[in-house]
């Protein structure tokens, strides 16, 4: 199954193609091309243009004197309520300090300590020590993409930029054998071309714009893992959308990316209070407001229910002007911008989508289940996070899993991949027109939000039947279907991704991590310690396919080696 679009007006031959030039992308390309693989990056906008460079409070790792990677895997097990995988957490942790080290040794520059030189670390929220490195005070994000894509430039990679990926082309075999993309604006390539390639791997971020406001910026819309249902992955815990709790309040309209405002100032010692001044996360978890990010998000949305508001506030005025200007200058800029001055004034927040647990499903290598196609990053689901990830372990996984798959494809030559174009695939099911995004954005907003129940996941899932049928049946009577473009395919993006999330929210009736049914309120071990894996059918209306796992161990991938295997 592929979108609709034009036919490949050009081509590049590559080893390997990276989609996506945050952390996870960047790092797996320039160790990709370090070991002498032809290499070629695809991202939606410019290198530094993705979610990385948001990325305020750091990257967790146990670098700390006394500090060690049990301590982050207790920590990391905690936050993911049953639901993490041990051994991709213990590899993160143990492999995490060293891939932080030769992030630093690649250019990045952390802030470090006046009088000892070493790096300083600070806490963020489910953390019971001091672990997140950071940089610029708040802007580590933009430190790290910053030196990665000088470090891409230096090694001459070829990339290409303003590209939004189409499709997976796969062999006769269903093997791998690079993507379609399209080029937005001129240059040296523009319009729809491919990439040839018997290794892919996509690095392509998050989805927060399947909600109306989100820290996401607007290039996330869930391409990557579209590309994979389509491609015949499947995809797992995409019901655990974390709701960040402490972004910028800039009005109940608000929508698109909203100012992320960083845990780590609760982390140096900002506390919530409501309107009248009353802290309301004391009592309510051993950590107060630096529990890890559902329970605080929960606190919030309680506190606003019972006072019939719409935010809450977050109060940092004791720092003082020097502690903002010098540990959180991003932030207080932001808030700057929108009229307050978190120095003489509470800053108003309230949760808004943040960040995907969930995503396509790996092994510990990155591999999906599709010979030959690679994620990593908030597109994979390694396992990491279980229902909720713990805060800064994002960055710190997109650099572990990165390296790790670079290293599989380093160690892979000799293997079968894809050969040749790869096989024509029709498009069979109809592009949604650019409005729908909006539409999408505000069902999900409505019904698949913080908080959801039965009721409200029935309407949203009804509402994006809806909107597919409509599509579907001008397709198959009138042979029509919205024009080929890049706001049609993000919206048709956006409505798939949108259908799995809310499926998978149906199917969980308990409230864990990050997903929170108010009509199932209690944790349910006994019925839903497991995970929910989903897939495309392979029917002509694309109908999901959810099936719960067996237990909470996470399942391990099966990699088939033939298009009929695909489909069964």
């Amino acid at each position: 199954m592929r979108l609709h679009a034009q036919a490949p007006g050009w081509s590049v031959d590559a080893d390997v193609v990276v989609v996506g030039s945050g952390v996870a992308g960047l790092t797996a390309a320039l160790r990709c091309a370090a070991a002498g693989r032809r290499t070629v990056v695809v991202t939606k906008a410019r290198l530094d243009d993705g979610s990385t460079r948001w990325a305020q409070g750091g990257i967790a790792a146990a670098l700390g004197d006394g500090d060690t990677p049990e301590q982050h895997l207790e920590d990391t097990l905690v936050a993911g309520a049953g639901l993490c995988d041990e051994a991709a957490v213990r590899l993160l942790v143990t492999e995490g300090p060293g891939a932080v080290r030769r992030l630093i040794a690649a250019g990045a520059v952390f802030d470090t300590s006046a009088e000892t030189g070493e790096i300083e670390l600070t806490r963020e929220g489910g953390h019971h020590r001091r672990r997140i490195a950071h940089a610029g005070g708040d802007a580590t994000g933009a430190e790290i993409s910053r030196a990665l894509v000088e470090a891409v430039h230096a090694a001459g990679i070829e990339t290409v930029e303003n590209a939004l990926v189409l499709d997976l082309l796969q062999d006769a075999q269903g093997r791998t054998a690079g993507v379609t993309l399209h080029v937005m604006g001129e240059g040296q390539h523009d319009g729809v071309g491919a990439v040839h390639a018997p290794a892919v791997i996509l690095a392509t971020g998050g989805m927060g714009q399947v909600f109306s406001a989100t820290t996401n910026p607007s290039v996330s819309t869930g391409d990557g893992v579209a590309l994979a249902l389509r491609a015949g992955a499947e995809v797992s815990d995409l019901e655990f959308v974390q709701f960040h709790p402490t972004v910028l309040f800039l009005g109940a309209d608000a929508e698109g990316q909203q100012p992320l405002v960083s845990e780590a100032v609760r982390g140096e010692g900002a506390y919530l209070v409501d309107a009248d001044g009353v802290r309301f996360m004391t009592g309510q978890h051993e950590l107060a407001e630096l529990a890890p990010r559902d329970i605080v998000a929960k606190g919030i949305m309680r506190r606003m229910q019972e006072q019939g508001t719409q935010h809450m506030y977050l109060d940092a005025r004791h720092f003082g002007a020097q502690m903002w200007e010098q540990r959180f200058p991003t932030i207080l800029a932001a808030c700057r911008s929108h009229g307050i001055d978190p120095v003489t004034e509470p800053i108003p927040v309230a949760p808004a989508a943040h960040y995907a647990s969930g995503g396509v499903r790996t092994d510990l290598h990155g591999r999906t289940t599709v010979p030959g196609l690679y994620a990593c990053g908030e597109v994979a689901c390694t396992g990491v996070h279980g229902a909720n990830r713990l805060a800064s372990n994002s960055l710190l996984e997109g650099l572990v899993f990165a390296e790790r798959i670079a290293d599989e494809i380093i160690g892979a030559a000799g293997e079968p991949a894809g050969n040749g174009p790869g096989v024509p695939v029709p498009a069979t099911g109809p592009l949604q027109p650019a409005e729908a995004r909006y539409e999408i954005q505000r069902i999900m907003t409505d019904g698949a939000g913080v908080l959801r129940s039965a009721a409200s996941l029935s309407r949203a899932a009804a509402a994006l039947e809806a909107l597919y049928a409509t599509a579907l049946t001008e397709l198959e009577t009138q042979g029509k279907t919205a024009v080929p473009g890049t706001e049609t395919w993000e919206a048709t993006n956006l409505l798939c991704v949108a259908r799995v999330l809310v499926a998978a929210a149906q199917r969980r009736a308990e409230t864990r991590g990050c997903h929170w049914r108010e009509d199932h309120p209690d944790r349910d071990d006994a019925d839903w310690r497991r995970h929910l894996v989903v897939r495309l059918s392979a029917t002509e209306r694309r109908a999901l396919v959810v099936t719960p796992t067996e237990s909470a161990d996470f399942p391990s991938v099966q990699i088939p080696l033939s298009t009929d295997s695909l489909e069964q």
